[in-house]
């Protein structure tokens, strides 16, 4: 008899923690384990604000798929249709090109992305912060406005590069809105004229900021966050976007160049192309993580409706992290069972709650029911986020980048990303070939005329 195929999609908590279960409970040649996943890594995104704001460096966050698992084969690309007839997932691979995948059982864990909403200038303007490229750009885009504003003497356009505005009042939203807020009073010392010019709003059309955390310390993030200087405006969301304006919902126009959204997420649409019933874009499963009809495909994360048997008000599990690691210990055993034909188990799970890290001593959480601010949150944010990360190499560098912050301060520098896209060796290249000309002079004297004329200098 042949060994089973086991196609575990997504690397993310979903995927990644599938495969690692799945190992341990197969002994090593008993089965073919592949994880379809366009990186060769786990992101444990909880700290990516951190990344965008320098806190962390991006190693820090990336669980090497490689490094942590034994027998598990990747391949590489994304998962864009599964054909549950022919058993077979459909991988558009990085060059392009489409390949089978074949599988005799099925875990989707293709995660979420970035809920687009019919804003004009959205899609054109806007910066995400659901990806390590998108945290590492957003950080270099936010020092570059600031530079570029200390180096514009026209006040209209220091005005536009020094106001941030935030989309979102989720844990996303708020903690990407205070740590980048602490970034540039950071980079402020370094220019000092633009200390009162710097703006940050945070915005959402819910009625509360981080509903989930209930109403005291909800409450409580609002002071936090008007306190480092943000302001927040609920009940309100984006018109239109352009390159200089973001035009809120209230009316009013705001002089911007820096949109971030972080207004929800939109599940994988691979999940569209099974047929089966869908729960606004989530696939519907059972209380067992089996989809009705297919017993040889799971699903789990972001992307899978999966009852909530807590009896809580919502009837699903919400798409977090701590909901995708404990389902995927559940879909592992399932995986396992099904192949031995053993009775499949339920997943049940309580939230333990939430953990917002502010940056700086700022925290607040919410642990089983009881509410924690100040240092005491600090502690059990920063432990969860440690105790969280599925690697030793990843930990010690959360931690050894947190005591540097800690003693030594950081490093506020921009690396490049922000740029044009084109290597530097090119763009210098280009510069000499316009002086080798013979046009700088003139150019030059012709800039340096219009500036005189414009300030009234001699």
């Amino acid at each position: 008899m042949s060994r089973p195929r086991i196609v575990v999609v997504g690397s993310g908590f979903g995927g990644f923690h599938t495969i690692r279960h799945l190992e341990r409970r197969i002994p090593t040649g008993a089965a073919d384990i592949a994880l379809v996943a366009p990186h060769d890594y786990m992101l444990y995104s909880p700290l990516l604000p951190q990344v965008a704001s320098g806190l962390l460096t991006p190693q820090s966050v990336v669980m090497s798929v490689h490094r942590l698992t034994k027998q598990t084969r990747l391949v590489p690309g994304h998962a864009v249709g599964v054909d549950t007839r022919d058993r077979t997932v459909v991988v558009r691979r990085p060059t392009g090109e489409l390949a089978p995948c074949r599988y005799d059982r099925l875990v989707l864990a293709p995660g979420s992305m970035t809920r687009e909403f019919d804003i004009p200038g959205l899609t054109e303007h806007a910066y995400g912060a659901k990806t390590l490229a998108e945290a590492v750009l957003l950080r270099d885009h936010v020092l570059s406005q600031l530079e570029l504003a200390n180096d514009s003497r026209d006040p209209v356009e220091r005005e536009e590069r020094c106001r941030f505005v935030v989309v979102g009042g989720g844990y996303t939203g708020v903690e990407t809105a205070a740590s980048l807020m602490r970034l540039c009073q950071e980079a402020a010392q370094r220019y000092p004229e633009l200390r009162s010019v710097i703006r940050w709003h945070l915005v959402d059309i819910a009625p509360k900021v981080l509903p989930q955390l209930g109403d005291r310390l909800g409450r409580k993030a609002v002071d936090l966050l008007r306190g480092l200087g943000i302001e927040v405006k609920m009940k309100v969301s984006v018109r239109e976007v352009t390159a200089d304006k973001v035009v809120l919902t209230d009316g009013r126009a705001l002089p911007c160049r820096t949109l971030i959204w972080t207004a929800g997420i939109t599940p994988s649409p691979l999940m569209e192309t099974l047929g089966k019933p869908t729960q606004a874009g989530r696939l519907e499963v059972g209380t067992d993580l089996a989809v009705p009809g297919l017993p040889d495909v799971f699903a789990i994360g972001d992307a899978a409706a999966v009852p909530n048997l807590s009896h809580t008000d919502s009837a699903y599990c919400p798409p977090t992290a701590q909901y995708a690691s404990r389902q995927a210990t559940t879909v592992a055993e399932n995986v396992v069972n099904s192949v031995l034909g053993r009775p499949l188990k339920e997943f049940r799970h309580r939230d333990m709650g939430l953990v917002v890290d502010l940056s700086g001593r700022d925290a607040l959480a919410r642990i089983m029911q009881f509410d924690l601010s100040g240092l005491p949150a600090l502690a059990a944010t920063r432990g969860y986020h440690v105790a969280s990360v599925p690697s030793g190499t990843a930990r010690a560098r959360i931690v050894a980048n947190w005591g540097i912050r800690a003693f030594l301060g950081s490093e506020v520098s921009r690396m490049g990303f922000a740029d044009d896209g084109r290597p530097s060796s090119f763009v210098a290249n280009e510069s000499v070939d316009y002086l080798d000309e013979g046009s700088s002079r003139s150019e030059g004297a012709r800039l340096l005329d219009n500036e005189r004329e414009r300030y009234g200098e001699d």
